[in-house]
């Protein structure tokens, strides 16, 4: 899969989603969220939202590529980013819930892609003129966790429920989704469009990356209380779930 435009990156996304669907397989979680986010961007061109919609749609559709790409090495046997390795090997960990998935997800494409990304289509001069356009990505990606949630409480209304009483899961959702991921990846954006020996400061956040994500999936005492009795409430196969997160 190699998109050139925004809607070639929704059209790769709906194939994979339909895939994951025929397979009962997690990997449809976080494209279906993706394709949200995807969508959301292409309607918000030409509506003044960003400030450059020509640069915005080369960021997408880089950025996507980025996902498309190690989906693709995994699902044909090949072997992606570290980052996006550990977030598709723990889709065959069936204590995670639907939620930890996506986090997964995100941590692998904020945190590694967006920035690689971001740097691709900058020199060191122009970056800084990138900033509003690249938080209003996050914002976007931020709003539509908190989306993904009304959505799953829909069929499972005990998640809404313990997300409001335990502030602990919450807040973990939350610092990660929004502080992390922003702050995190623009940095890494701005040292990498001033480097010159890129791979390497690539190969370097990729492995701390995946080190991350042992938080996510292994987070704190309370919260892996927390995402156990939220996974115990969750009921439905991966095509239905896959379906609410559409």
């Amino acid at each position: 899969m190699n998109a050139t435009t925004i809607d070639e990156v929704i059209a790769d996304l709906g194939t994979i989603i339909q895939t994951a669907k025929t397979e009962e397989s997690p990997l449809g979680y976080f494209p279906a969220l993706y394709r949200k986010v995807t969508q959301r961007i292409k309607d918000k061109l030409g509506q003044n939202y960003f400030d450059d919609d020509v640069r915005m749609e080369e960021l997408d559709v880089i950025f996507a590529n980025r996902y498309l790409k190690a989906y693709s090495q995994y699902h044909g046997g090949e072997e992606p980013t570290k980052s996006w390795l550990v977030a598709f090997q723990a889709t065959q960990n069936n204590k995670l819930i639907v939620l930890q998935h996506l986090l997964l997800g995100m941590n692998a494409h904020i945190n590694l892609d967006l920035g690689i990304a971001a740097a691709q289509i900058s020199t060191p001069s122009t970056i800084a003129s990138l900033q509003d356009d690249f938080n209003k990505i996050n914002d976007i990606l931020a709003e539509l966790v908190d989306e993904v949630e009304r959505d799953l409480a829909k069929i499972w209304p005990f998640l809404l429920w313990i997300l409001k009483v335990t502030k602990k899961i919450d807040n973990f959702l939350i610092n990660f989704s929004m502080t992390i991921a922003r702050d995190g990846a623009w940095k890494f954006a701005n040292e990498l469009v001033q480097a010159t020996d890129k791979d390497s400061l690539i190969a370097e956040r990729d492995q701390k990356i995946a080190n991350l994500a042992q938080s996510i999936i292994c987070p704190g005492r309370i919260e892996r209380f927390v995402l156990w009795i939220i996974r115990f409430s969750e009921r439905g196969s991966p095509s239905q779930k896959i379906a609410a997160l559409e």
